[in-house]
């Protein structure tokens, strides 16, 4: 199943365009106006000539203060920054908190430990749903991506598995894509994310730290999804709903990202 195209960049993780993505018979998103990837805190513009040939206007930072304050993006030359913190109002959540648990095996071990893992990051998807403050970033996210002026467009967490794993199913579902599309792209970026990971795993395991709870970190997994899934139905009714009543976007916005995504194949 087609999924997002990886972009061959040297200095920014799992960076991928999400041109090319069947949204149905004869139907796929427009190329090259709307990207994810993980933090730019590394980029090299001089030396990561993929991205800066990408032309992109907004990068849009979904990560919490602390960590922009700990690794603060590098701007390839002409975009500019828009900060849409989806964590904002829950500061303490894990998705903020992943580089630093691996650094700290009894905080690891008290935060994961004894099966809490998957359950504790399923919730967090949830509070990406749910949360007043989450439901402010994904709609100044989506208001800022429907104005053509803004794109190409780059969007981003920590890593781009989570908080942008859930950015791109939005994306992906107002343009049409089906249930089974918008798994496999949530799906796809466990191999890159493993990839951003890896030096502070590797730490950690060396260090006496938990396989299981390592593996948690660094992927996604279907039970992720379903559970912002989940939230979305059962307070909001579905995706409609959801952006009418939840994220408060408006119908003109909604309307222009459909009529930009899609294009015919």
């Amino acid at each position: 199943m087609q999924t997002a195209r990886a972009v061959p960049a040297s200095t920014v993780v799992n960076l991928r365009d999400l041109g090319g993505i069947a949204l149905g018979r004869d139907r796929r998103l427009r190329q090259g106006i709307l990207l994810r990837s993980g933090q730019l805190s590394d980029f090299d513009a001089e030396h990561d000539i993929a991205v800066s040939a990408l032309g992109l206007r907004t990068v849009v930072d979904l990560r919490t203060a602390e960590e922009r304050a700990w690794a603060p993006d590098r701007l390839p030359r002409g975009a500019r920054l828009f900060v849409a913190d989806v964590f904002g109002d829950h500061p303490g959540v894990l998705q903020g908190r992943l580089k630093a648990l691996l650094c700290d095996l009894e905080a690891a071990g008290a935060a994961l430990g004894g099966g809490k893992a998957e359950g504790l990051f399923a919730q967090t998807y949830r509070t990406m749903v749910l949360a007043p403050g989450a439901a402010a970033a994904y709609r100044a996210f989506l208001e800022t991506a429907a104005d053509p002026r803004a794109r190409p467009l780059l969007f981003h967490c920590a890593t781009g598995k989570d908080r942008t794993g859930w950015a791109t199913a939005l994306l992906l579902m107002m343009a049409g894509a089906s249930r089974e599309v918008v798994r496999a792209e949530f799906l796809a970026v466990n191999r890159m994310a493993r990839r951003a990971f890896g030096a502070q795993v590797r730490r950690y395991l060396e260090a006496g730290g938990d396989p299981d709870i390592a593996t948690a970190i660094i992927e996604v997994r279907p039970r992720y999804l379903d559970a912002a899934l989940d939230a979305m139905n059962e307070r909001w009714g579905g995706l409609d709903g959801y952006l009418r009543n939840g994220l408060r976007v408006p119908q003109t916005v909604v309307e222009r990202l459909r009529a930009d995504l899609a294009v015919t194949a």
